[in-house]
């Protein structure tokens, strides 16, 4: 007697939201009508992509396991930009303009945004531009840097709850996508996203950011609060059905674990932590170190095959 596995359905489906303009390789996100991988229940029509992140400045603060790879190209930011999309194969690039942040340079906003120019100048990949996390230095560099980057539909961030107005006005004037930031809460997630989207801004422009760790560190709970978002997402909630970026690198990268042990457990601890967010939504990754990057890459393809069986 054959048994036939119960399967969930949902009417709901996450946005799509594209990013790149003509002259790139744009790359669509989201669209999927079920949980990750679960293809005999639903859609995955695109697959979640690894952003590859490198800053304006040097790296002061990583540690020479993440320098390593790149060598000198560390110490220019287009030459790193470069290395990232030829040598280890970036589709997305994710550039941190950190060197604005009074603990990082405080270099003025006109200098950092003429670096992100030069390397708009010398890749052909979409970009994700970040902020230095500084909320009054961003707030005068963004809008610099998205007008800078107008017409190449890239994805900004971040925009919170205390913090959305300004990156809202000038991502929706020159036709960019936007980051969604929120601490790891359904409620407050769903709240910054109308918060965006009351100010005109397509809410299928948004993509999610909604805070996470790294493995160790309470990735258990990231991973429950991101599948209840998706649930809702799914049973309709429109202010949910945004897609999630997720910088594992970052939270990788910051841990004891990864920074002190050896080179081989510094990746693993990245990969492991990028594996964990893939199967609880991400759909953008961003990752530091190259072979991580490259390892998580092949881990996609392999898990999307399953989609064509």
């Amino acid at each position: 007697m054959s048994i036939e596995l119960a399967k969930e359905r949902y009417n709901g489906a996450i946005n799509v939201v594209e990013i790149g303009a003509t002259g790139q390789k744009a790359i669509k996100v989201g669209g999927e009508t079920t949980l990750p991988f679960l293809f005999r229940e639903g859609a995955t029509p695109h697959a979640p992509i690894v952003a590859l992140e490198i800053l304006d400045c040097f790296p002061k603060e990583w540690p020479d396991i993440l320098t390593e790879p790149f060598g000198g190209a560390v110490k220019d930011p287009v030459k790193w930009a470069k290395a990232a999309c030829e040598e280890f194969g970036a589709k997305l690039l994710c550039v941190r303009l950190e060197s604005v942040h009074p603990d990082f340079g405080n270099v003025p906003c006109e200098e950092s945004v003429s670096i992100l120019k030069a390397i708009t100048k010398e890749v052909r990949v979409p970009l994700v531009v970040m902020g230095s996390g500084d909320n009054d230095k961003d707030n005068e560099l963004l809008p610099k840097a998205s007008q800078a980057l107008k017409g190449t539909n890239s994805l900004f961030g971040v925009a919170s709850a205390e913090n959305y107005k300004t990156l809202t006005a000038t991502c929706l004037a020159d036709g960019h996508s936007i980051i969604a930031e929120s601490p790891i809460d359904v409620n407050i997630a769903k709240q910054v996203n109308i918060l965006i989207s009351d100010m005109g801004f397509d809410s299928k422009k948004i993509v999610m950011h909604p805070t996470t760790t790294s493995l160790g560190y309470g990735m258990e709970y990231v991973y429950s609060i991101m599948e209840r978002a998706r649930l809702a997402a799914f049973m309709g909630d429109k202010m949910l059905s945004m897609p999630f970026i997720l910088f594992s690198g970052q939270e990788a990268w910051k841990v004891k674990e990864a920074r002190e042990g050896s080179k081989v457990q510094g990746i693993n601890w990245e990969i492991t932590t990028s594996v964990s967010m893939l199967a609880s939504g991400a759909d953008i990754l961003v990752m530091r170190h190259p072979d991580s990057a490259m390892a998580v890459t092949k881990y996609i393809d392999v898990m999307m095959r399953g989609q064509k069986i």
